[in-house]
């Protein structure tokens, strides 16, 4: 079984259990480290994960590595996070949970726009950009990452 298939696996074996925990699965990344691997699950839900959140999806995760064979013999390190602020927004959820930020947004035709997002649904997000409310279709996007902010605009 080759690594991609190894993660495919590993998030479907993964996603009833951390979803029972009222938490999202937002992504597995499987990799060598030299003689060992290292496993990185990325956990998210509304409002933010806690880190008692991160101790029982480690908990729930480990569980179920020990009932199943999919990691094998070979040693492994298990890394659970939630999703960095470099990971793309990808699903509604994404766009919801960072309403208020400002992000980057590529369309599949035509130029980046930043913007703040200021409301979501399931088809799309209205964005402020300076100063003036645009509706996208989360079709149209290609791309669309958090900006870093040093200082936040009071809302």
């Amino acid at each position: 079984m080759t690594m991609a298939d190894t993660r495919d696996r590993l998030a479907e074996e993964l996603t009833g259990p951390i979803g029972r925990l009222g938490l999202d699965l937002e992504a597995v990344d499987l990799t060598s480290a030299g003689k060992r691997r290292v496993l990185r699950v990325a956990i998210d839900k509304d409002g933010g994960v806690t880190m008692d959140d991160i101790a029982d999806a480690t908990r729930e995760v480990s569980r179920v590595l020990d009932d199943t064979d999919l990691m094998g013999q070979q040693a492994y390190t298990l890394e659970v996070s939630s999703p960095g602020v470099d990971r793309p927004l990808t699903l509604p959820r994404h766009w919801r949970r960072n309403t208020g930020r400002l992000v980057k947004v590529t369309f599949r035709d035509g130029e980046p726009t930043i913007g703040r997002i200021r409301g979501t649904d399931e088809a799309g997000a209205v964005l402020d950009v300076e100063g003036i409310e645009r509706r996208l279709e989360y079709a149209e996007v290609k791309k669309a990452k958090i900006q870093i902010e040093f200082k936040k605009e009071k809302s």
